[in-house]
């Protein structure tokens, strides 16, 4: 496990916090630091409503929750959080006795799952450097409502999440403590933890990988973790293809990418068999842009677009934490990712505008702007993946084009499907996980933007009357996805974030690595 991330702890514990048995399982000497309870809105901004344990809470300490919640400008929005820290009295008094001294107000909204997940986040904060923080939040009902419960944990570890830091250490801030979750129900909350975990697991890896630095990262390091990452997980293989099995084997398009790279490419194959199947189970592959920095080749970019080019790979680093993510899981379904692995350098070895380049399957492309490799990798891939592994759902994801930015902005990724099927469960595992997708068109008026007078195809639009970019790179990529049911996910926005908020970090987010798990757990 710790090879892909070390998640904080989350316990459950059964009880409550009325009465004396309630006031003794938060005793400090279970090293107990702090007691977060929930607040909601009422009726208005002006109205809040305690949720379960909040008056027990306010019985315990002799404390008016509800007016301290008032006079710290509280309004139960979900994310919200006040830490209220109980001073040493005087003369012995034992007004607070062995409580907590630490008691925290949690918004929770609404108490949707997605108010959970931000109220779960917030609680990350409140136990950042202590060692213990006990809460009821999130836990009205587990047993009637586990989807609640799940997204509370999935923000708490997303929220715990810190930037990997190299070399230097002074400084380093504490990390976030255990959670202890106290619910009469446990074994339902408990299950509902344990469902959290592989995505929440995966998401954090998706980051880390993203977030390391690219004179540290490239090809072969994200090949040597792949084979750390399945080391005595008998679920699971990996292949490494280096160069000379590239060239043999026409990966002409990826070879083209990485040819003025020091660092050589690589393509990478990670496969979850399960050790049982069902009727019902499939064959999924998962093929992940894998650019482990992007200088944009000879059509070089500006120093500003340039500094963020580490996360270019998070497409792979997605596939493989979810592959992972499947095997820890259990899940009946086999996953392959498929991670074509690159770095787009430039130098006297860099592939030009107006070559053409034959991808694997054949295919002749006019190369018009070797910023656009992305989707030149993940051709060979694919096309690959379709003739040697012939699955019955192939996924591609990718940072592709900051087109799809431009149209939905930094918070929802753009989907493209040519099954309606299968975008309605993707869309309906976006909206469960948090991480919500837009459905876009396939646009069959645009496909003659990609007509070439060299070569079968062009990899760029040459009509510059037709716009929509990211429509174009889809169908680029759907040209590779053969006859069988294919979804395309362009994260270029939703992948990095300029600003943390609530369980999304400031830099690489992770974005895919959620939404496609719960899309396999739902997968029928």
């Amino acid at each position: 496990m710790a090879t892909i991330v070390t998640l904080p702890d989350v316990l459950v514990t059964k009880g409550s916090l009325g009465g004396t048995r309630g006031a003794r399982e938060i005793r400090p000497d279970r090293q107990v630091d702090a007691l977060a309870v929930p607040i909601a809105p009422a009726g208005g901004h002006d109205e809040l409503q305690p949720r379960v344990g909040t008056a027990d809470a306010a019985a315990l300490y002799g404390i008016d929750l509800a007016d301290l919640a008032e006079t710290s400008g509280l309004t139960g929005a979900a994310g919200e959080s006040y830490v209220l820290a109980l001073p040493q009295l005087l003369h012995g008094d034992a007004s607070w006795g062995e409580l907590p001294r630490r008691l925290a107000l949690i918004g929770v909204g609404d108490g949707s799952p997605a108010a959970l997940r931000r109220a779960g986040a917030a609680l990350a904060k409140v136990a950042s450097g202590l060692d213990r923080v006990a809460t009821t939040v999130g836990l009205d009902d587990p047993a009637r409502d586990p989807a609640a419960v799940r997204a509370l944990a999935e923000g708490f570890w997303l929220g715990a999440y810190r930037p990997p830091r190299t070399g230097r250490t002074s400084g380093k801030a504490r990390p976030v403590g255990t959670l202890e979750l106290i619910t009469p129900a446990a074994t339902s909350a408990q299950s509902a933890v344990d469902a959290a975990r592989p995505a929440a697991e995966a998401a954090t890896w998706a980051r880390l990988l993203a977030a390391t630095p690219s004179n540290v990262k490239n090809p072969e390091w994200v090949a040597e973790q792949a084979r750390a990452a399945v080391a005595g997980e008998p679920t699971l293989s990996v292949e490494v293809r280096e160069t000379e099995w590239l060239a043999e084997h026409g990966f002409r398009a990826l070879l083209a990418v990485g040819a003025a790279s020091a660092s050589p490419p690589r393509l990478v194959t990670v496969t979850y068999t399960p050790q049982a199947t069902t009727s019902a189970s499939r064959s999924v592959v998962l093929a992940g842009k894998g650019i482990t920095y992007d200088t944009g080749g000879l059509a070089i970019k500006p120093r500003e677009a340039m500094v963020p080019m580490k996360t270019d790979m998070t497409g792979a680093g997605v596939a493989l934490a979810v592959v992972v993510g499947a095997a820890r899981a259990g899940l009946r379904h086999r996953v392959t990712a498929v991670l074509p692995l690159a770095e787009n350098a430039v130098g006297d070895s860099s592939y030009r505008p107006g070559d053409v380049v034959t991808t694997y399957d054949g295919t002749t492309v006019e190369i018009l702007n070797t910023d656009a490799e992305g989707r030149m990798v993940l051709a060979d891939a694919m096309g690959w993946a379709v003739a040697e592994l012939d699955p019955d759902v192939l996924v591609d994801v990718a940072t592709l084009t900051g087109a799809a930015t431009l149209g939905l902005g930094n918070r929802h990724g753009a989907l493209y499907a040519n099954d309606d099927r299968l975008a309605e469960g993707l869309l309906a595992a976006g909206e469960a996980s948090g991480e919500p997708l837009w459905r876009m068109p396939l646009v069959d008026d645009y496909r003659h933007a990609l007509d070439s007078e060299v070569a079968d195809v062009a990899h760029v639009a040459t009509d510059p009357h037709v716009g929509g970019g990211s429509i174009t790179a889809a169908l680029f990529l759907e040209r590779f996805a053969g006859t069988g049911r294919w979804a395309h996910l362009d994260i270029a926005g939703p992948a990095r974030s300029a600003k943390a908020s609530h369980e999304i970090p400031e830099g690489p987010t992770g974005f895919g690595a959620r939404v496609l798990l719960r899309w396999l757990e739902q997968l029928r």
